[in-house]
């Protein structure tokens, strides 16, 4: 009988939406034709530390595996490992992705987690699920965090490993079937990472910690025998490709799209607005052709000093961005566009100047989403954003408890952060100003809005975008809880 690991996905950003766990999936297709692996979502469970402690005991697992972001995983991970190692203090509990390559230290002393994997965790998560089962040095695992006594101690990483290195997703291991959804895109709508890391600096951006600035993607030629996969094996009819920048390469993206058009498979991902900018119109008509239906990208700021700041300036300018919306309509493609608004050191000057420019992106192209955000600090050494936060009196929590408090778990979604610079008047602009731009265009993706319920809610918003009136608008907000309107921000599409 081979050893079993548990595999542990804390809740998502979206409840009630459940995407395939890719980077479970990954981290599985490293050991699974030598070891069991176990699939334990916690948005499918109730409970899942009740959950994870019978497995562990039916099954004789030595290792919990836990993918943890910041926000409503981290809140539902913490607690949940808290509980099971009570339960069950000799199961080794390790924890990978954005939060403990970030806050390592944090996990470390909690007492319940016993093992952090920073970067890419495919090689590292190997050797270390055979150094538990087998024996070995913990000195020896790659990209290890762990507490050695009381001593924070962190392996140097690994190489990065081509993807096209590594196996497919042992999607035989897991019910794909649960995790097939309908949206915007498609009534059977999938989920992919397709690269693993970006090569720009945005001083705002959790990636760069995880990846060092680098990128590794799968060829194009592999990612399309994915989609084919997916679509003959479950009759997926979109895909959504959650890479952190799916298109650094215009030539891997060009022959993507060529060898997938004509299978009627639309599809999403993530950008950057200089670097699709720069495509030709040649790749923009084979896109179109392949069937991509939207692509989400950061606009970050309505300021090109602020973008500066941010390490987006340059061919990042608010000038590429109109050029780049205006380009999209041309081929009928959505832009998604989020903003970070009120970055130090003037956030109420950087949310106006940010609201000013939306308005001239929607006056070129009204199809453009927003997804509006509020600007939270990440730790970054060398960020002069991170520098001006902590001038202005930011730290971050200082225990894991604190970190998966509701306090920080809104503060991880970047809606209310509630720093010491940000007032309430000031985050009420934002939310203001929001209420009445989502009434005034609603969003695409809510597939349940009727023609008849936007004409209302343009209809009752239309004086107060007219006339940039923002403040109190109670109707707009009262009326967009009655239908639950859709928010990409909290909610996807």
């Amino acid at each position: 009988m081979r050893p079993t690991v548990l595999l542990y996905n804390p809740t998502s950003t979206s409840p009630g939406k459940q995407r395939l766990p890719l980077s479970l999936l990954a981290v599985a297709a490293a050991i699974a034709d030598d070891y069991d692996v176990e699939f334990i979502d916690g948005n499918l469970i109730a409970d899942p530390a009740s959950h994870i402690i019978e497995r562990a005991r039916a099954t004789g697992a030595k290792l919990l595996a836990c993918t943890v972001m910041p926000g409503p995983q981290l809140r539902q991970a913490a607690p949940v490992c808290k509980q099971v190692k009570a339960a069950l203090p000799d199961l080794a509990i390790l924890w990978g992705g954005y939060f403990p390559t970030q806050h390592h230290e944090v996990i470390l002393r909690s007492g319940y987690v016993d093992y952090v994997i920073q970067g890419q965790g495919e090689v590292p998560f190997r050797r270390l699920v055979d150094t538990l089962y087998t024996g070995g040095a913990l000195e020896d695992v790659p990209a290890l965090g762990y507490n050695d006594n009381g001593t924070i101690r962190v392996n140097p990483r690994a190489p990065l490993v081509p993807l096209d290195n590594l196996p497919w997703y042992p999607y035989d291991r897991i019910d794909v079937s649960r995790y097939i959804g309908r949206s915007y895109l498609g009534d059977r709508v999938l989920s992919h990472n397709s690269s693993f890391g970006c090569p720009f600096a945005c001083n705002f951006c959790a990636v760069v910690a995880l990846s060092k600035r680098r990128w590794i993607p799968e060829s194009a030629e592999r990612v399309a025998s994915i989609v084919g996969y997916l679509q003959d094996r479950w009759q997926i009819d979109a895909l959504e490709f959650h890479d952190m920048d799916f298109f650094v390469s215009e030539d891997r993206t060009a022959e993507f799209s060529e060898r997938i058009a004509g299978r009627g498979i639309r599809w999403w991902a993530l950008g950057r607005v200089d670097t699709l900018m720069g495509y030709s119109d040649a790749t923009w008509e084979s896109m179109r052709r392949s069937g991509v239906k939207m692509i989400f990208m950061g606009a970050e700021s309505g300021d090109d000093e602020t973008l500066k700041r941010m390490n987006k300036g340059g061919r990042s300018g608010t000038n590429v961005t109109l050029a780049l919306v205006e380009r999209m309509k041309h081929y009928g493609i959505v832009p998604e566009l989020s903003f970070v608004l009120g970055n130090p050191p003037d956030p109420e000057a950087d949310i106006e100047a940010t609201i000013r420019f939306i308005r001239r992106l929607k006056q070129i192209n009204p199809a453009t989403e927003l997804v509006l955000y509020i600007y939270t600090p990440v730790p970054q050494e060398g960020s002069i954003l991170l520098d001006e936060a902590r001038r202005l009196g930011f730290r971050f929590p200082e225990t894991l408890d604190e970190w998966a408090s509701d306090e920080w778990a809104r503060f991880s979604m970047r809606r209310d952060p509630r720093t010491p610079w940000f007032k309430d008047t000031t985050r009420r602009r934002v939310r203001d100003f929001e209420a009445v731009i989502n009434a005034y265009y609603p969003t695409v993706t809510d597939m349940r809005l009727t023609g008849r319920m936007r004409d209302l809610l343009r209809a009752l918003s239309g004086w107060r975008y007219r006339l940039e009136f923002y403040r109190w608008p109670y109707e707009l907000k009262a009326l967009q809880r009655l239908i639950h309107y859709r928010r990409p921000e909290t909610t996807g599409f």
